[in-house]
């Protein structure tokens, strides 16, 4: 399985909401763990290594303002995103006034969450006393920070994505099939006569495309598979 896959913590007591969210963020690739109310979520934040908390507001027992107060006041900086009733601005306010790193407003669309979430955790500065860095010609991958620069420009890539680039440069200069992509990546031992890597292989193709050069990062060997090279 791919390393470094982002944990996320979702804090929400409604099993429709809840039951939603799980298979849409698995399906993006994150490692999913739910609590049902606000005391099993504190208890489990201040236990786990999780990289993002989805924390409802109204939820039984603690509420999702007690949980980010107790948590901010454990100086724990793990990136917050309030989940709110539309008509609930004084909460969502109080929740930014207690250290949440931003919110989603219900009834939400699923792609503004999952930006939400990108963006927060491209904030999130990496642990202090740890290197974690890939590196790739001009092409590096902070696996701390979730942050890939080219030529020192910082390029925006969904969750599959990075675990594809990560899959590349760990193994550099050599051609991975399609087979292993989807092992690695989508856990899938068999090739279900699907194209989604070559899909999401072309989408990172044209993210890296290097500054003032028609060449990208990814080389296509039909019948091989697929590897990171040098244009530069």
């Amino acid at each position: 399985m791919v390393r470094n896959v982002m944990r996320i913590l979702l804090v929400e007591d409604d099993d429709r909401v809840a039951s939603f969210l799980e298979r849409g963020l698995r399906a993006e690739g994150y490692f999913v763990v739910r609590a049902s109310d606000g005391k099993e979520g504190l208890d489990l934040a201040l236990e786990g290594d999780f990289n993002l908390i989805l924390l409802d507001i109204m939820l039984p027992g603690l509420n999702g303002l007690e949980v980010c107060q107790a948590l901010r006041i454990k100086n724990f900086e793990i990136p917050i995103i309030m989940l709110t009733a539309m008509d609930a601005s004084q909460d969502i306010v109080h929740g930014l006034r207690l250290g949440a790193d931003d919110y989603v407003t219900k009834p939400f669309a699923y792609e503004e969450l999952l930006a939400r979430i990108e963006a927060v955790t491209r904030r999130k500065p990496a642990q202090k006393g740890r290197t974690n860095t890939l590196e790739f010609g001009s092409l590096c991958f902070d696996r701390d920070s979730y942050i890939v620069t080219l030529a020192e420009q910082e390029i925006s890539l969904t969750v599959k994505e990075m675990a594809i680039l990560e899959l590349l440069m760990t193994n550099p200069g050599k051609y991975l099939s399609r087979e292993r992509i989807l092992s690695n990546v989508w856990g899938m031992e068999m090739d279900p006569m699907t194209n989604v890597v070559d899909v999401y292989i072309g989408k990172l193709r044209k993210k890296l495309m290097l500054p003032n050069n028609d060449e990208s990062m990814i080389e296509t060997k039909r019948g091989i598979g697929y590897r990171l090279v040098s244009p530069e």
